[in-house]
């Protein structure tokens, strides 16, 4: 009875043993897993197999567990170029959630600063005033120069029928007075543009603000 018994544990371990070394064999040269394989093929079949399925190489496979929950997700295969492709489309979302949360970023700064239109008068005023204040101070320097100038060409006048008999320290002032107003001239003019440039800012962030006050309680009336 013993000796039976004993032959009887013996064939159950080998019966084990075999099915293990099976396993890991199927598992080894990459055959069934056991699990069910399911997705929805280029023209909307609803494929099932018992490996990895070729017709949805490009899309999304699931694979089932025998209660029919799925076990994990299979990711398409991609090619180098396709691979490239979703890349760049990443990066390019990357991107555009940058700029976005910047633009966000500058619209909450912008309505600190200027919590209402009279915030944003005030201030437009105050830019243009400075800049009207450096072109005043040119323009009162280009006076002087005028000044200086018409003393110049008054002691040019014994010079008149020949310039060049004129003392070279006359004719020097002469030029650098030239020089002098070109500058200042260009100066002016500069402040003229700049003054431009305040307008046409303040004017892009009242269209802005007026949209971003209109939440508010007649923020921008």
């Amino acid at each position: 009875m013993r000796i039976h018994n004993f032959f009887a544990v013996m064939s159950l371990m080998l019966l084990l043993l075999g099915a293990t070394a099976k396993a890991q064999t199927t598992a080894s040269t990459g055959g069934p897993s056991g699990g069910i394989y399911s997705c929805t093929d280029s023209r909307g079949r609803i494929i099932t197999a018992d490996r990895p399925i070729a017709d949805c190489i490009d899309r999304e496979q699931r694979e089932l567990n025998p209660s029919g929950t799925t076990r994990r997700t299979v990711e398409p295969t991609y090619t180098a170029r396709e691979s490239a492709e979703r890349e760049e489309r990443a990066r390019q979302q990357s991107l555009l959630q940058t700029r976005q949360m910047e633009e966000r970023r500058r619209e909450r700064a912008l309505l600190v600063r200027y919590p209402n239109a009279t915030a944003h008068n005030r201030e437009r005023t105050e830019a243009l005033a400075q800049v009207d204040a450096v072109t005043q101070a040119a323009k009162t320097r280009l006076d002087e120069l005028s000044l200086e100038r018409k003393k110049i060409d008054e002691e040019m006048e014994f010079y008149k029928s020949d310039r060049s008999r004129a003392p070279a320290a006359l004719r020097r002032r002469l030029e650098d007075n030239a020089q002098r107003m070109t500058v200042q001239n260009r100066f002016v003019g500069e402040q003229e543009e700049e003054k431009r440039r305040v307008n046409s800012r303040f004017d892009d962030e009242r269209i802005r603000l007026h949209q971003l006050w209109a939440p508010e309680a007649g923020g921008g009336k």
